[in-house]
C-alpha cells in the first residue's frame, strides 16, 4: 500500500520537422502577420479553459450535409458529390470522442460564400459551404458534401490553390482549438501551392491529403475520401493557427 502518485506518460513531443515555420517567405501572408519576438505563453482563464461542453442538443440534424442544409427544398448544390469521413486521434491512436468539427469550404466553381470573396465563379444558390459535427465514441466524423474547386489566389501573378476543406477541432472548451486543412488525392496543384510547400516533411505533407476510399464510395451517387486528423505527438497533422493542442 502506497501514496505514491502514479507516474503518467509525458505526452509525445511534436516534430517541429513536420510542422510549417510561422514566417515562410514564399507564403506571402506569413510576411506581415507572423511573429517578429519570442513567443510569449500566458496562463489560460478559467473562462477559456472550462466549456462550453457540446452535445448532439447544438447541432442541427443536417449540420454534417452540406448537400442539404442550406439548399431549397427539393434543391441540390452543383458538381460531384463525395463523402470526407475519418478519425480524431490523440498522439497513441486513441479516438477522440465528443470532439466538435467544423468544416468550410469553396463551393464546386471555386467561390467561397463570402462577401470578400471577388472570383469569377458564380455563387451556388443552393451551397452555404460551412457544417459541423461531433465525434463519435470510435473518434469518427463525416461530412457530405460537394466536391471544391481550385482558385486563384494573389501570392503571385499565376498562383491557385489546390481544391481543399478547412477543419476546425474544438476539445473542451473555446481556447482548445486546432485549424488545419485536407487536400485530395490526385490534384495536380498541391505541389505547386506554396502554403503546402512550406511544410518541411514530405509525410506530413502526405497527412494532409485525403484518400481515395473505395469502400466507403456510393455506386452512382457519392465518391468517399477519407482523412484521419492526429491532434498532436510525432504524427500529428499540420496544423495552421496554434501550435499545441492544450
Amino acid at each position: 500500500m502506497t501514496n505514491t502518485p502514479k507516474q503518467v506518460d509525458p505526452l509525445n513531443p511534436r516534430d517541429w520537422s513536420r510542422q510549417p515555420p510561422a514566417y515562410w517567405p514564399d507564403y506571402k501572408t506569413t510576411r506581415a502577420r507572423s511573429p517578429q519576438r519570442k513567443l510569449v505563453r500566458l496562463a489560460g482563464s478559467m473562462s477559456e479553459t472550462t466549456g462550453p461542453i457540446f452535445n448532439h442538443d447544438d447541432l442541427g440534424a443536417n449540420d454534417w450535409d452540406l448537400l442539404t442544409n442550406f439548399a431549397a427544398p427539393g434543391e441540390c448544390p452543383i458538381g460531384p458529390r463525395i463523402l470526407v469521413h475519418g478519425r480524431v486521434l490523440d498522439e497513441d491512436a486513441r479516438p477522440v470522442s465528443g470532439a466538435l468539427v467544423e468544416c468550410w469550404q469553396a463551393n464546386a466553381g471555386g467561390r467561397y460564400r463570402h462577401k470578400n470573396d471577388t472570383y469569377l465563379a458564380p455563387i451556388d444558390p443552393n451551397f452555404g459551404g460551412c457544417g459541423r459535427t461531433l465525434t463519435g465514441i470510435d473518434g469518427t466524423y463525416r461530412f457530405r458534401t460537394v466536391q471544391p474547386g481550385a482558385y486563384p489566389w494573389p501570392n503571385g501573378p499565376n498562383t491557385w490553390r489546390p481544391a481543399h476543406i478547412h477543419f476546425s477541432i474544438f476539445g473542451h472548451s473555446f481556447a482548445h482549438r486546432l485549424i488545419t486543412q485536407c487536400y485530395f488525392e490526385g490534384d495536380p496543384f498541391i505541389p505547386h501551392c506554396a502554403i503546402v510547400q512550406s511544410i518541411p516533411s514530405q509525410d506530413a505533407v502526405d497527412g494532409l491529403i485525403a484518400r481515395l476510399d473505395l469502400e466507403e464510395t456510393i455506386p452512382h451517387d457519392t465518391v468517399a475520401y477519407r482523412f484521419d486528423i492526429v491532434l498532436r505527438g510525432r504524427t500529428a497533422t499540420p496544423f495552421e493557427n496554434q501550435l499545441e493542442w492544450t
